[in-house]
């Protein structure tokens, strides 16, 4: 008798032995929201080798964090509406956490029904200036990607460092994703803050023919900050050379946070005829772009990235191997909600509180695969930014010359810093094309002096219609909107992404 009870004891002790430790692995349950659409630099071909990465790395470095099991879905959320559809199609099961969207738009509407359904949010995307107001519709949204806010400081500091005094912002407008509206409207908010003067000229590439030689003759701003497709930048730089512009009276930025030629990737070099002039007009111009890391870790990790995509099975995905922000952000993001979810429930929380998760993952450090992150207290990822600039002229080729640390809003000036580059050398208004002949005055051909001053007025008026003419009935159009009210123009565009973008079309959510 006393040997079944020890046997049966023993049989319970092994049972509550594997129903503990069976216990104490817990299952989450993740949703990816991304495109499919590999034009996209976060589409979900490129960004899932990164949050597989991370949930590899987080089982295998053993601790309290290797017991959470992460169940992964990847759905295709598009741009758009798609990726609210998704989240409502997994009502039925619990979602514990969500990744992405990146797409504002798209972001909009997720991210204010996740909030109301207490689900964290953590996107390496949703950078717009509308997001950085949390309450009341985006409370459980954590970036973990320097927002458009957060690398204009970086243009602030610049215009400190080298006490300019005004700026126009050029940016292609496609009226969809908007994605250089979103980081020049940044831009425009911090500096317009700091009361320079600032104005914006917009462009539609998708509707409109381009003239780079209207929109150059147009600026008079002592800088010029360019986002745009890379051909665009390229044919405003060579317009700008056409009327010597690149001599050092004006200073030109362009903005390619993503390594992406969508938003002008400072490649000058096309094997055409233009090659010659467009490096001698690169050579002014400067790019703003993250900083990139040097950490043993990240190169492993780029590695073992470009290993999976290349794999069978991935296919239209260009460029896919170039590890970009969105990699790197996502990665982080599962190590994030890992790391606060232990400590919420060390506080007694489950991981059914996504509040109290999020409150844990703002305001605090971690190390991240390319560096520490720092999430501050509004729950934006503080951003570290390089400045590059043409280097070897004779090559054209680019290489860091200042790094920026948001944190303490700092530079750091690299062996090829040349101050002489940042320095504004005498105004001069836009002249024109060298290759324009004048015509040769030092004959009158017998007329008088006046007779001459009046034939010529004459000819300018009247070649100053024709061409107002011409220029009315030409089939293009550009906008140039100057405005140094900031109240104007949050009520203008700015009202259009709160409003229009996001009240009105998710307003039934």
């Amino acid at each position: 008798m006393s040997c079944l009870v020890s046997l049966c004891v023993s049989l319970w002790l092994v049972a509550l032995v594997a129903r503990t430790s069976a216990s104490s692995d817990e299952d989450i349950n993740v949703l990816v929201l991304l495109p499919e659409n590999n034009s996209y630099p976060f589409s979900i071909a490129r960004v899932k080798p990164a949050i597989e990465y991370a949930k590899q790395g987080i089982k295998a470095n053993g601790g309290h964090l290797s017991q959470l099991n992460f169940n992964i879905k990847y759905r295709n959320s598009e741009c758009g509406n798609h990726a609210l559809f998704a989240l409502i199609d997994e009502c039925n099961t619990r979602t514990d956490l969500i990744l992405g969207p990146v797409c504002e738009y798209a972001a909009a509407g997720v991210i204010r029904v996740a909030s109301h359904w207490d689900i964290p949010v953590i996107s390496a995307g949703a950078l717009a200036v509308a997001f950085d107001e949390k309450n009341p519709e985006y409370t459980h949204l954590t970036r973990v990607a320097p927002s458009y806010m957060k690398m204009a400081k970086t243009f602030a500091s610049l215009f400190d460092q080298f006490s300019w005094k005004n700026a126009i912002l050029i940016y292609d407008d496609d009226k969809e994703e908007r994605n250089c509206y979103f980081t020049m409207e940044g831009v425009y908010v911090i500096l317009n803050a700091e009361e320079y003067n600032i104005a914006h000229l917009t462009i539609n590439s998708k509707e409109d023919k381009l003239d780079a030689d209207e929109i150059v003759k147009s600026l008079h701003s002592e800088v010029i900050v360019i986002c745009a497709h890379a051909d665009i930048v390229r044919e405003i730089m060579l317009a700008a050379h056409r009327w010597r512009m690149t001599n050092g009276s004006y200073i030109f930025f362009n903005i390619d946070l993503f390594n992406s030629s969508a938003y002008g990737n400072g490649s000058w070099k096309r094997g055409d005829i233009y090659d010659k002039e467009a490096r001698a007009a690169y050579s002014v111009l400067n790019t703003v772009t993250l900083l990139r890391t040097v950490k043993p870790e990240f190169e492993n990790f780029t590695i073992e990235l470009r290993k999976s995509i290349q794999r069978p099975g991935v296919r239209d995905c260009k460029d896919c191997d170039n590890v970009n922000m969105f990699m790197e952000g996502f990665h982080d993001a599962l190590l994030l909600y890992a790391i606060a979810l232990h400590e919420a429930k060390k506080s007694g929380y489950s991981r059914k509180n996504g509040s109290e998760i999020t409150r844990h993952m703002w305001n605090r450090t971690f190390e991240g695969i390319a560096g520490q992150v720092f999430i501050d207290t509004n729950g934006d990822r503080e951003g570290d930014f390089s400045v590059m600039s043409m280097t070897d002229h004779e090559a054209g080729t680019y290489e860091t010359v200042m790094n920026y640390f948001g944190i303490n809003r700092t530079f750091q000036m690299m062996p090829g810093f040349n101050s002489d580059k940042f320095l504004l050398h005498g105004r001069s208004i836009a002249k024109a094309p060298s290759d324009h002949v004048t015509p040769d005055m030092s004959s009158s051909g017998g007329l008088g002096v006046s007779a001459v001053t009046g034939i010529i007025v004459g000819a300018l008026l009247g070649t100053a219609l024709l061409m107002a003419f011409y220029f009315f009935r030409k089939n293009y159009r550009i906008t140039i909107e100057r405005r140094t009210n900031r109240e104007e123009f949050n009520a203008g565009k700015h009202r259009q992404l709160r409003e229009d973008s996001i009240r009105s079309n998710f307003s039934t959510a």
